[in-house]
């Protein structure tokens, strides 16, 4: 049984050997620690690791982490689970990141709820890219839009966009989203100071995303397991 460190260990080499082998700088993708359902054991072993960054998808039991850990206070964490507008107080209050805003009801009061004392709030818009009902985000139609409200919210800073593929694509379809993806990515990114994140890419299908631009993969499994 490998240990969480040679996991992460393993991950951060597999991100060099990908990167490598298109002629991009291992350090232009990062890795996000997907710790939901995982103990906060689990956590503090991947920070004395050396992982810094970790994600949550469910509120509560990311909040309650937040808090148990908030004496180390260089951890970075990501809120990448669907918002319920009821929720959004206690995620402004707690998180750096959300990676998760698919509307702009749930920007607005990310954005009122975020405390003065605290930076901006680092958000991405989930993008929906392959329109399948199953998913939240919003569809590329309906982006630019949410682009510009979130940009006048003072509280907020857009850092980029967040995607799900479809599952078990073919090579032609995932080729094709991923395409897309980074199309819209790179559109934002000239003309946006603050827009260098397009996370897509998990445990499945890390080495494509990469490939295709990824600058954070969200990378659950082969760090921590399989969940329970």
């Amino acid at each position: 049984m490998q240990t969480i460190a040679e996991r992460i260990n393993s991950a951060l080499e597999g991100i060099t050997q990908v990167a490598t082998s298109v002629h991009r700088p291992p350090n232009s993708v990062k890795l996000l620690a997907v710790s939901k359902t995982k103990p906060v054991s689990d956590i503090i072993e991947a920070y004395e690791a050396g992982q810094q960054m970790f994600a949550e998808n469910y509120v509560q039991e990311g909040v309650e982490k937040v808090q148990e850990l908030a004496h180390l206070t260089d951890i970075e964490w990501h809120m990448i689970g669907p918002i319920q507008s009821n929720k959004t107080k206690v995620v402004a209050e707690h998180f750096h990141w959300v990676q998760s805003v698919d509307r702009e009801k749930v920007a607005r009061r990310l954005n009122d709820q975020r405390p003065d004392n605290l930076p901006a709030l680092n958000v991405c818009i989930q993008l929906n890219i392959d329109d399948e009902d199953s998913k939240s985000g919003v569809k590329s139609g309906e982006l630019d839009g949410l682009v510009q409200f979130i940009e006048s919210q003072e509280k907020l800073c857009l850092r980029g966009i967040m995607a799900i593929p479809k599952a078990n694509p073919s090579e032609e379809e995932q080729a094709l989203t991923l395409g897309k993806l980074k199309e819209l990515y790179d559109h934002y990114h000239k003309s946006l100071a603050n827009f260098d994140t397009l996370s897509v890419g998990m445990s499945s299908d890390m080495n494509a995303a990469i490939k295709n631009g990824s600058t954070m993969v969200r990378i659950g499994t082969a760090i921590f397991g399989k969940r329970g």
